[in-house]
């Protein structure tokens, strides 16, 4: 099992991605701190399935926009696992909207919930005031899942694409300072990923006829399908485990070819 004997806090575990990437790195041997804002229910359930799977398994519903909650968090994880060696931070909102229709407060929610939670997450878990941090334990990796919009632009997606950006910025920062340490920062970019939807506004390309799945959208993509969160999860594994233990502040984009088209 190649997390075995690792502990690692996953984001937005309740659902999609975030459930996939639970589920494997219990699989793989690693115990877990599970966190959502706000579908308890849900995460039980996937905390229960990963206890199935063996995996000492800790929840926590928090916002992690919020610096604080961030630190209880952490705090907490390491209280009952004695560490963190992997964190994966995994939240994002993805409102469309014309530039000039952004109000201050959708802008500074969009940051606050796509880069600066990231921020909170890895300096707490860089160096945690409630027990040894990934510095000091001279070990570590992190995972930020981005998008397509870290590394292209798209229309009425501003805040979204600075904010995911400046998520790229932010990896590649901690990559360079945290190596000396053997702690390392990477990024993952899933592209169309065939997922629950809870907000179907974020998608507009689908609200003009099109329909995801349909041959029309897959016509975008060069492998001809969308990724599954199996797929996402895996290379989350690769960036958590042993195996890219010479890789830090670079990026793998789960697209199918997407990006280069």
């Amino acid at each position: 099992m190649r997390l075995e004997g690792k502990a690692a806090l996953v984001t937005g575990a309740s659902r999609n991605i975030g459930r996939e990437i639970a589920l494997t790195f219990a699989r793989e041997g690693a115990d877990l701190v599970l966190n959502t804002r706000q579908s308890a229910k849900e995460l039980d359930e996937v905390a229960a399935q990963c206890r199935e799977l063996g995996a000492r398994t800790v929840t926590a519903v928090c916002d992690v926009g919020d610096a604080d909650s961030v630190r209880g968090m952490v705090a907490d994880g390491i209280d009952q696992l004695g560490k963190i060696d992997v964190l994966v931070s995994n939240v994002a909102i993805r409102p469309h909207k014309p530039i000039t229709e952004v109000s201050d407060d959708e802008w500074l929610q969009v940051m606050s919930t796509n880069l600066n939670s990231a921020f909170y997450l890895c300096r707490a878990v860089l160096g945690s005031e409630s027990g040894p941090g990934m510095l000091e334990r001279r070990s570590g990796s992190i995972i930020a899942l981005g998008g397509q919009s870290s590394i292209t632009g798209r229309p009425n997606t501003t805040a979204v694409t600075a904010a995911k950006t400046g998520l790229l910025g932010l990896i590649r920062a901690i990559a360079a300072e945290a190596a000396p340490h053997n702690v390392r920062a990477n990024m993952v970019n899933p592209g169309s990923t065939d997922t629950s939807r809870e907000h179907p506004e974020w998608y507009p390309e689908f609200q003009g006829g099109m329909t995801r799945g349909s041959s029309q959208h897959l016509s975008d993509l060069p492998m001809g399908r969308q990724a599954t969160v199996q797929d996402v999860a895996n290379a989350c594994l690769f960036f958590a485990s042993d195996e890219s233990a010479y890789i830090t502040g670079d990026s793998v984009n789960v697209m199918g070819g997407r990006y280069i088209v």
